[in-house]
């Protein structure tokens, strides 16, 4: 059975933004959808950012472009010209109002779109539709991720699909990378709303690869209703269960990454604070390269712990640290101990949990180490 929600099409194609890859993803509803989107926090967002935040303004939109391979950010007014033509091209060649196309870039910034390739290339889109390709669009969004990602669920009798990019310059503070959501069930703008800003903010919000964010972040969510209506319930299960499932993706992908790294901090006195640590140990380089070569150098977990300077109810003779099932604090470790911790440091997949023992509240983030190829890849990307 199709996961692919119904009445939406798509066109997918190489316009020759920096190679021969695909890098223009246009995905169509049939019908105007209830749409939501967050996106970077970041001074310098792009005119991607700025004009589809306007276009979700009424929380309504019926199409989603995608240019990959040049985010067209510090451009200045030529920049902005630019993407307002490439709105009013798609607009044009496909009926869609202007005001309800959402746009985003990704890429090298600093650099103009080849804006001669695009009109060229966008001329009778209309007519190239086809059935949506969600496999296909997937791919297309990519940069320097090694795959596509892409994640679907059935809510009743609905469908529910996610896409998503972005390997580096991952540390959200808004949403996401680029991520986009597709459904057939009719569901209220309040709800949608409501749904999708607490799903990113528990997912995508939760994921760090280096620390920075991007320019060009944004994470839209698009619903035609074709369907009908679902369980509230189900729905928010499913939009989980998916953006956790595209997380997990990003992070096993990560620029360079050898390993995932999952970090639980349970018993904080409330979420923001449970987070805030996690995020200190996920993002702690000390850390990422002690995973990278297995080094049971467990220090390194309390380091980033006592970065949290400003988190004062936090008393370290409360703290417990495990790498898995391994207790590293407090406890003197035994080289048998210590051959264990390699070994757990030595998955796929690391799982460091800290109790801070203060409260009940409790936060998952999660991330990469940190590689020779993570300096590889980014010493010469825009080459």
């Amino acid at each position: 059975m199709s996961l692919s929600p119904q009445g939406f099409s798509s066109f997918i194609t190489n316009l020759g933004i920096k190679d021969f890859t695909d890098d223009f993803v246009l995905i169509k509803s049939d019908v105007p959808c209830v749409a939501d989107g967050v996106f970077t926090q970041s001074l310098f967002a792009g005119p991607s950012v700025t004009l589809s935040r306007h276009n979700l303004q009424d929380n309504q939109a019926q199409g989603i472009v995608v240019i990959s391979k040049n985010a067209n950010v510090a451009n200045g007014a030529i920049g902005k010209a630019d993407t307002e033509e490439v709105i009013q091209i798609v607009a044009t060649e496909t009926g869609i109002s202007p005001d309800n196309i959402v746009i985003a870039s990704t890429g090298v910034i600093g650099r103009r779109y080849p804006i001669e390739k695009i009109r060229t290339g966008l001329l009778g889109i209309g007519e190239k539709l086809t059935a949506a390709d969600f496999n296909l669009a997937a791919r297309g969004i990519m940069t320097t991720d090694t795959l596509p990602k892409l994640a679907a669920r059935q809510v009743g009798n609905a469908k529910l699909v996610g896409i998503a990019k972005g390997v580096g310059m991952i540390e959200p503070n808004m949403a996401t990378l680029l991520a986009f959501f597709f459904t057939d069930a009719a569901i209220s703008a309040d709800v949608l709303r409501s749904i999708f800003r607490s799903t990113v903010d528990k997912t995508f919000n939760c994921l760090s690869i280096d620390t920075d964010t991007s320019t060009s972040d944004s994470a839209v969510i698009l619903a035609n209703g074709l369907a009908g209506e679902v369980s509230e319930q189900e729905f928010t299960i499913a939009l989980q269960e998916i953006a956790q499932e595209l997380v997990l993706k990003i992070a096993r992908d990560g620029e360079g990454a050898t390993k995932v790294i999952e970090v639980t901090v349970d018993s904080a006195l409330n979420y923001a604070q449970a987070k805030k640590v996690a995020k200190a140990i996920v993002n702690s380089p000390l850390v990422k390269t002690a995973i990278y070569g297995a080094d049971p150098n467990w220090g390194r977990v309390a380091m980033a712990i006592g970065k949290c300077e400003n988190e004062v109810a936090i008393n370290p003779d409360k703290v417990v640290i495990k790498f898995d099932n391994v207790k590293v604090y407090p406890n003197i470790l035994t080289e048998e101990n210590l051959a264990e911790l390699r070994e757990v440091m030595s998955q796929d997949k690391v799982n460091i949990h800290v109790s801070l023992n203060i409260g009940e509240a409790i936060a998952t983030v999660w991330g990469c180490d940190l590689s020779e190829g993570y300096v590889e890849i980014n010493g010469k990307y825009s080459t």
